[in-house]
């Protein structure tokens, strides 16, 4: 059976536009927001907020409209939105990955919001993310200092004050993407993950959306990084600080009637389902990028790659460059099948980690790659390969290691539990 590639209409118009943005926006910038970390990017943020801000205009209006009855019937078939964001994210990936994580919108903690929250909820955390000049930004603070990818191991507490009907939330999470834009910069909010209930594992797990703010909540820092230095990556203290209970994530009932109940893990991970492959797509946009300006270096000094010689025939370059092809595609494959999966209605937990381990390594190699077959002049801070290195590495750390989401994929094919498999 021949499978289709081809864009669906409404996404095939709008690339270009994107793409226009990625490389006369963003690669002009590329290099002196590097060298200037923590300076944001203005001119990119000021351009896409008006466009990010009527996209979640209309959704919620949709979702407005289907509360109220008024939308006559849903559009028949499979959705585009996964599709078209995973697209949009690797092509604005390619112009610069750190800028990009500067876009201003609901990011990961929409995501949350979205796999988990009421429409009462949605109307009223993203409402913010649909109306005025402002740019407004939203984050997910997760990380702690001791409890990196074992998210069980999580210490923020939220306790339940019944005399105000408040929860109080206390802890500190670290790396936090976008926490001091969406806290300190903007009306934003930050979903946080702390435990009600220690004793009952990932099941005392919940979400709660902590509003800008807040008091109690502080920004600690922000950090100095090898790459993405572009990007906001913050640390985050909540001391006593008090949210209203209607702003925790689905239930706060710790449910486990047995010991293998994990609902509130699982709210997690149906936030990771949808942003994993969007992490799959922009480490894809970054070895992209790497890809194509090898090769046109190569072109210039008259190094053509050839695709219908025999392997034993090409030079080691030629080899080498082909072997970048084939990882990137076979991760690109992997992302499209997690999006789609979603934009079909369908589960793909598996599908997600897949492509982000996948996409991760594929691109760590390939922008090393890059650096090797350039020599002195892909190492030298004149071009930009040797900074897409070290953007490159973060995708196989961030939203799960490597380790782990290979963790992940193995037990869901084997049929292992996390405590049989470690």
């Amino acid at each position: 059976m021949t499978i289709s590639f081809e864009l669906p209409e409404r996404i095939a118009q709008e690339l270009p536009m994107i793409e226009a943005v990625a490389e006369n926006i963003m690669r002009p910038e590329s290099r002196a927001l590097d060298e200037r970390e923590h300076e944001r990017p203005n001119t990119f943020i000021n351009m896409m907020w008006p466009v990010v801000r009527d996209q979640q205009k209309r959704a919620l209006d949709k979702l407005a409209a289907r509360a109220e009855g008024g939308e006559a019937q849903k559009r028949s078939g499979p959705g585009i939105n996964n599709l078209r964001m995973t697209l949009t994210v690797e092509m604005l990936s390619w112009g610069d990955v750190g800028q990009y994580l500067c876009l201003p919108m609901s990011l990961l903690a929409g995501a949350a919001i979205e796999a988990v929250g009421t429409p009462e909820q949605k109307e009223r955390f993203l409402r913010r993310f649909a109306e005025g000049d402002d740019p407004v930004w939203g984050a997910m603070a997760m990380t702690e200092p001791g409890a990196g990818s074992d998210t069980s191991a999580i210490r923020t507490t939220a306790t339940l004050d019944p005399g105000t009907n408040e929860w109080v939330l206390n802890g500190e999470k670290i790396f936090c993407t976008n926490g001091k834009l969406a806290l300190d910069e903007s009306n934003g909010i930050v979903v946080v993950w702390a435990t009600v209930d220690r004793s009952a594992g990932r099941a005392g797990m919940k979400p709660f959306v902590v509003e800008a703010g807040t008091p109690g909540v502080t920004v600690e820092k922000v950090e100095i990084k090898h790459g993405i230095r572009a990007s906001d990556t913050a640390s985050i203290v909540l001391k006593d600080a008090r949210i209203p209970y209607d702003n925790i994530l689905g239930s706060a009932e710790v449910v486990r009637p047995d010991k293998r109940s994990t609902q509130g893990f699982k709210g997690a991970m149906a936030t990771f389902d949808a942003s994993r492959p969007l992490i799959a797509a922009s480490a894809i946009g970054v070895g992209r990028a790497a890809l194509e300006f090898v090769k046109a270096e190569l072109a210039e000094a008259g190094i053509e790659i050839p695709y219908n010689t025999p392997y034993h025939e090409l030079s080691a370059i030629q080899a080498d460059v082909l072997e970048m092809e084939m990882q990137l595609k076979a991760a690109w494959l992997l992302t499209l099948r997690a999006a789609s999966l979603l934009d079909h209605g369908e589960r793909n937990s598996l599908e997600a980690s897949m492509a982000k381990t996948k996409a991760g390594k594929a691109v760590t190699w390939i922008t090393q790659k890059a650096v090797e077959i350039l020599g002195p002049m892909g190492y030298s801070r004149e071009w930009l390969v040797e900074k897409w290195m070290r953007d490159a590495k973060i995708n196989d750390i961030y939203e799960g290691t490597g380790q782990i989401n290979t963790l992940i994929v193995a037990r869901r094919i084997l049929g292992y539990s996390s405590k049989e498999l470690r």
